[in-house]
């Protein structure tokens, strides 16, 4: 049995929408779909979603949505005819358009693009669609409750064979809607594959796969076959968008393979993510290469900081004070440094550093802002002598200064911090690198 997700590209018009519905139609053990709001159509178009929080803003400020609600109603209307289906999609629309003049809060808006995109392809294949607000569910501050929202599914679609199901939102205990970040609907069909216990959870999206480097940087980037999670957990946190970072943790503890689908080319067998690096096929040394920009480092200096007990605790409470989260802390014996996202930074960096200094008597502190990471990932450097050298060689050959150097105790990544500036080239000197 499978359980399948269709992202946003997938659901954006009648034609992709009917091209789903060949998918899903071809293979009778793919049961349970989950949807995404339909997306851009082209470069000129707007996604359901972003028109939503459009909705949101209108309705704050003119105190109706009707301007913004057209292009929605026009989006779902137009798909219904084209399909040559009937949903009631007037009707629901009419609803929903009440309700956020009602002053529906800003999940309930946003969540409606799945909603209507998962009623609209239940009819299409003719198959029974179940709602997913009341069965996956979150806790006051908004965390998944998963083993409730396994419980409640598995209790649901017990005697469903097929169904179709929206992704990105659920409820709290008072039943008000709630959502997932963006990109959440891969979330939710890993939490449906895992109340069903799907032998794979296929996500479809516009890409034949997970691609080694980022494309707008390397030139036709070959594809990985397959990758574990823990590699899929690393490259997605620095910037590999094929999927959501969060989506692993609800199939990867029941040993659920993800597969990587392009809908656009359902012949390609895309990438399998599985539960052990050991199950990989593939004898290359590094799987992926990964980056993301925005980053400012905090570098601080005091004599004899190796000595000083509990040296690091003040740094960290002195973050927790502020609401400060790190990304990484590297140290050495009289200095460490602090990595921190620029938009956890916002424009308190200053304020931040005389926090520092006052809690921890350094001798010095600066900042060093315009930093961009950079992860090189791969199981199969842990057991190649030399894959660091490589890294910096080619770092060096094309005249990058590194500003900081991490590495995690699965010796399954490498991080480096380089300027901004040099960011794309450096992502290009450790690909070739390892292609030669």
């Amino acid at each position: 049995m499978k359980v399948c997700k269709f992202g946003g590209t997938s659901m954006a018009n009648s034609a992709t929408i009917t091209q789903v519905a060949d998918i899903v139609s071809s293979d009778a053990s793919r049961a349970y779909i989950v949807v995404s709001a339909p997306g851009k159509r082209d470069g000129g178009d707007v996604k359901v979603t972003d028109a939503l929080y459009a909705c949101a803003r209108e309705k704050n400020e003119k105190g109706n949505c009707d301007e913004a609600f057209a292009v929605i109603e026009k989006r779902f209307l137009d798909i219904e005819k084209e399909l040559g289906i009937n949903v009631g999609m007037a009707k629901e629309l009419k609803a929903i358009k009440a309700k956020i003049e009602d002053g529906a809060g800003v999940d309930y808006i946003a969540s409606r693009g799945e909603y209507l995109s998962a009623r609209v392809l239940a009819a299409k294949l003719g198959v029974e669609f179940v709602d997913t607000q009341d069965l996956i569910k979150f806790g006051t501050k908004g965390e998944l409750l998963l083993d409730i929202s396994l419980d409640l599914l598995r209790a649901r679609l017990a005697d469903i064979p097929r169904a179709v199901l929206p992704g990105f939102y659920g409820s709290d205990k008072d039943g008000v809607v709630r959502t997932f970040s963006r990109g959440g609907s891969d979330i939710s069909g890993a939490i449906v594959a895992r109340a069903v216990g799907a032998d794979v959870y296929e996500n479809w999206t516009d890409v034949d796969g997970f691609l080694t480097a980022d494309p707008r940087i390397i030139d036709h980037p070959a594809i990985i076959d397959c990758l574990s999670y823990k590699e899929l957990r690393e490259l997605a946190y620095m910037g590999a968008e094929v999927l959501h970072p969060e989506s692993i943790f609800p199939v990867r503890s029941a040993g659920i393979p993800i597969n990587i689908r392009n809908t656009f080319n359902p012949s390609a067998k895309g990438t399998m993510i599985v539960a052990d690096g050991k199950q990989r096929a593939t004898g290359r040394v590094v799987t992926g290469i990964a980056g993301r920009k925005g980053f400012t480092i905090i570098n601080i200096e005091k004599d004899m900081m190796n000595s000083e007990i509990g040296f690091c605790r003040k740094a960290l409470s002195v973050l927790e004070c502020e609401g400060v989260s790190f990304e990484h802390m590297p140290s050495g014996i009289d200095t460490l440094s602090l990595v921190i996202r620029d938009e956890c930074l916002g424009g308190n960096a200053q304020k931040l550093v005389g926090k520092l200094r006052d809690a921890l008597g350094a001798d010095s502190i600066d900042i060093h802002s315009g930093l961009s990471l950079i992860a090189t990932v791969g199981h199969n450097m842990a057991s190649r002598h030399g894959t660091a050298a490589t890294i910096f060689t080619a770092l060096a050959d094309s005249h990058i200064n590194v500003r900081m150097i991490d590495q995690g105790s699965s010796e399954m990544n490498i991080i480096v911090g380089v300027d901004t500036f040099d960011y794309e080239k450096a992502i290009a000197a450790i690909y070739y690198a390892f292609s030669e």
